[in-house]
C-alpha cells in the first residue's frame, strides 16, 4: 500500500503555496500591501495623516496667558507693584477675587489655573524688615498650566522683591549701580540647547513620531501576515520572509524620510543635524519593527486580533521608553522589559541624531541596541515558522 501524507496543522483542503524567493516574495508583498485598503490605510496614509494633524494642537509651542486669579488683602502700593507686574507677565492672564472661596471656585469651574494671595500687612513687614511672603496655589492636575502659574507669580514677586532691596541699600547709603548689582550676586543666564523656543510641541512630536512609525507598522504588518495565515499562504522560505520584510520596512523607510524631510521642517522643529545618521537609523529601526510584526501576526493568526491587540500599546510603550519620564525611576521590571521593544532605543537614538547632532558613535548603543532585537525578532519567527510547518507523517 503506498504511504499516505496526512497534515495535522491544514486547515480544510487548500494547498501549500509553494515557498517563494526573495524578490519573488517582495514583489508579491508589495502587491498584496496596495490591494488592501486596510494595510494601505494603516502603513501608508495614517502616518502621513499625523504628520499633518498630530503637530497642529501644539502649533503655538508655548503656554501663554493661562487664566490666573489674585486676591490683594494688603492694598498698598507694594501691593499694587506686584499686581502690576504680574498683569504684565505674558505668561499670565489676571483676574481679581475678593476672597479665596471665590477663586477656588473658579479654579472648581475651571476658569483659572491658579492664583495668589498677597497677605494683609506685607508692605509693613518688609518695610519693617520683617519675614513677608506671599503664597500661589496652582492646580496641580494639570502640571504643564500649574509650572506657568508658578513662574509667572515667581517672575513678578522676584522683581519686586529685588527692587524693594535696592531702594533699602540706596537708602542707606550705597551707590545705585552697586545697589543693583548686588541684588543677584551671582546672575543666573539659563540657556535652552536644542529646542531653543522650548516648545511642548518641539519636545514631544519628534519623539511620538518613533512611536507612530512603530505601530502603523506592526499593525499593518501583523494584518497583512494574519490574512495570509488566514488564506494559507503564510508560509514561506527563509529568503522569502527576509523579502516580505524588506518590502514592508521600505515602505515605512519612506515615510521615516517625510517626517525627516517635510513634516519636522514644515513645524520649524529642530531638525537635520545629523541627516546621515537618522538615514541609517531608520534602516536598523524599520526592518526591526517590520520582523516583529511579522512575528506578532504569525502568532495572532487573525486579521482582526492585530488591531484588537496592538492598538492599545501605544501608551505603555512610549511611557516606558525613557522619554517622558526617567527610566531608572520605573519599577525593575519594566527597567528590564522594555529592553524589548523597539521605541526603547528607538526613541532617544532618533532625538539625538536628528534633533541634537549627535554623531553616529556617540548613540551606538541604541544602533547595537536595535540590529540585537532585529536578530532576537527573526530568530523567533524562523521557529515560529518552523513550529507552524505543516506536520507530515506517512502511514503505511
Amino acid at each position: 500500500m503506498p504511504p499516505l501524507s496526512t497534515d495535522h496543522n491544514a486547515k480544510g483542503t487548500q494547498p501549500q503555496p509553494p515557498a517563494q524567493g526573495f524578490f519573488a516574495s517582495f514583489f508579491q508583498t508589495l502587491t498584496d500591501v496596495f490591494t488592501d485598503k486596510g494595510i494601505v490605510l494603516m502603513l501608508i496614509i495614517a502616518p502621513i495623516i499625523y504628520g499633518f494633524f498630530y503637530p497642529w494642537p501644539y502649533s503655538s509651542e508655548v503656554v501663554n496667558h493661562v487664566p490666573v486669579g489674585i486676591i490683594d488683602k494688603d492694598n498698598s502700593d507694594l501691593s499694587s507693584t506686584i499686581v502690576r507686574y504680574a498683569s504684565a507677565s505674558p505668561q499670565l492672564d489676571t483676574r481679581r477675587f475678593l476672597d479665596e472661596q471665590s477663586a477656588k471656585e473658579a479654579i472648581w469651574a475651571d476658569e483659572i489655573a491658579g492664583y495668589m494671595v498677597i497677605p494683609s500687612g506685607l508692605e509693613q513687614n518688609v518695610l519693617s524688615g520683617k519675614a513677608a511672603s506671599v503664597s500661589v496655589l496652582g492646580n496641580g492636575g494639570y502640571f504643564l498650566l500649574n509650572k506657568n502659574v508658578q513662574m509667572g507669580f515667581l517672575k513678578a514677586v522676584s522683581t519686586v522683591s529685588a527692587g524693594v532691596k535696592i531702594k533699602k541699600s540706596v537708602a542707606q547709603g550705597a551707590y545705585a549701580p552697586t545697589a543693583a548689582q548686588n541684588a543677584q550676586a551671582v546672575p543666573l543666564q539659563i540657556v535652552p540647547l536644542y529646542n531653543q523656543t522650548e516648545g511642548y510641541g518641539a519636545y514631544v512630536v519628534p519623539a511620538v513620531s518613533i512611536i507612530i512609525l512603530q505601530q502603523t507598522l506592526l499593525m499593518a504588518t501583523a494584518m497583512l501576515i494574519g490574512t495570509w495565515y488566514e488564506q494559507r499562504r503564510h508560509q514561506t522560505s527563509i529568503n522569502g520572509w527576509l523579502g516580505r520584510i524588506t518590502a514592508l520596512s521600505g515602505l515605512s523607510f519612506l515615510i521615516g524620510c517625510f517626517y525627516y524631510g517635510w513634516a519636522f521642517e514644515l513645524h520649524h522643529y529642530p531638525r537635520g543635524q545629523n541627516m546621515l545618521g537618522s538615514l541609517l537609523f531608520l534602516l536598523l529601526f524599520c526592518p526591526a519593527v517590520a520582523t516583529l510584526g511579522c512575528l506578532l501576526g504569525l502568532w495572532f493568526r487573525q486579521r482582526e486580533r492585530s488591531m484588537q491587540i496592538l492598538i492599545f500599546s501605544s501608551l505603555p510603550m512610549f511611557f516606558v521608553s525613557g522619554y517622558p519620564w526617567p527610566a531608572d525611576q520605573l519599577p525593575t521590571f519594566l527597567q528590564i522589559v522594555r529592553w524589548f521593544i523597539p521605541t526603547t532605543p528607538a526613541i532617544n537614538t532618533s532625538v539625538q541624531l536628528n534633533q541634537m547632532g549627535a554623531s553616529i558613535s556617540q548613540v551606538a548603543t541604541g544602533f547595537y541596541a536595535l540590529a540585537a532585537l532585529w536578530a532576537l525578532y527573526f530568530a523567533l519567527l524562523m521557529w515560529l515558522r518552523w513550529y507552524n510547518a505543516p506536520k507530515r507523517t506517512q502511514v503505511s
